[in-house]
């Protein structure tokens, strides 16, 4: 068996498939993509939906680090954090200088996951469906956001989901740098109340405002770099690699394998490398 296929054959397994269809041999980059990142998303209405199944991490060996853990349903810190990120989201739709003058919207979407999440997806703004369903990443680029969780073999109640704006933008268009300066902070503060181990940015304006950069997401896909609070209380890894939407925009060879890429890399820090 190509080392190629024996790598799809892996990914497969992950996403609980006993077979996939398959592409060349020939190309041996498509290969190695995982089934999710290797076909386009079915056009599935966006309230038809589900949240991704719970994929069970893969064991790690010991004195590596440990495995992301489900949330804790009842008491202990995880209910704080609960807690603590329920009373920032009532702050947030009271004072946010941005989402209580826009009028685009019909509801803020403040995020959704684990409060004790090691690993951290950050989008840039809600769509249609998610201001529709008032959750982050339910529309197509969401639903293939899900495929790539469970390709790393995690599910999407293991990790936190958000946005850098938390209202929808008119005609989904980019966020405005004003725009982002006057939402950005609430996330800043999601960020220190969940305090992530890795943080994964999907496309230009998320990386943009946690690099502190104007550097486009294609140079600096791929790279590892470093958020660090105002403050200065936390500092944390930062992976940028493409907005799902973009993927799906763009389903060549090369994109889906420099996004695996990128998720490889986080795998590998958080310690979920598979056997």
């Amino acid at each position: 068996m190509t080392r190629a296929r024996h790598a799809l054959l892996q990914a497969d397994r992950a996403m609980g498939l006993s077979h996939a269809p398959r592409r060349r041999e020939a190309d041996p980059l498509d290969a190695s993509v995982p089934a999710s990142l290797s076909e386009p998303a079915p056009g599935v209405p966006a309230l038809d939906l589900p949240i991704a199944e719970r994929a069970s991490a893969p064991a790690t060996p010991s004195g590596t680090a440990r495995a992301i853990p489900a949330p804790v349903a009842h008491g202990g810190i995880a209910v704080r954090g609960v807690e603590a990120l329920e009373a920032l989201r009532q702050r947030h739709d009271r004072e946010c200088p941005h989402c209580t003058t826009a009028t685009a919207h019909t509801q803020t979407v403040f995020g959704e996951g684990d409060p004790e999440a090691r690993l951290m997806f950050i989008g840039e703004a809600p769509g249609e469906t998610e201001d529709r369903l008032g959750r982050p990443f339910v529309g197509r680029a969401g639903e293939k956001l899900d495929e790539m969780i469970r390709a790393m073999g995690l599910g999407r109640e293991q990790v936190y989901i958000a946005n850098v704006l938390k209202s929808r933008p008119p005609e989904n268009r980019t966020p405005l740098q004003h725009e982002v300066d006057a939402c950005g902070p609430y996330l800043i503060e999601q960020i220190l109340t969940i305090r992530p181990e890795v943080i994964v940015t999907l496309g230009g304006p998320a990386t943009k405002l946690l690099l502190a950069t104007d550097v486009g997401i294609t140079r600096l896909r791929g790279v590892w770099s470093e958020w660090r609070s105002p403050g200065g209380e936390a500092s944390i890894p930062v992976m940028p690699t493409y907005h799902p939407a973009y993927l799906l925009r763009n389903y060549t060879p090369q994109t889906r394998g420099e996004m695996w890429s990128d998720l490889q890399a986080v795998m590998a820090r958080l310690g979920l490398g598979r056997k």
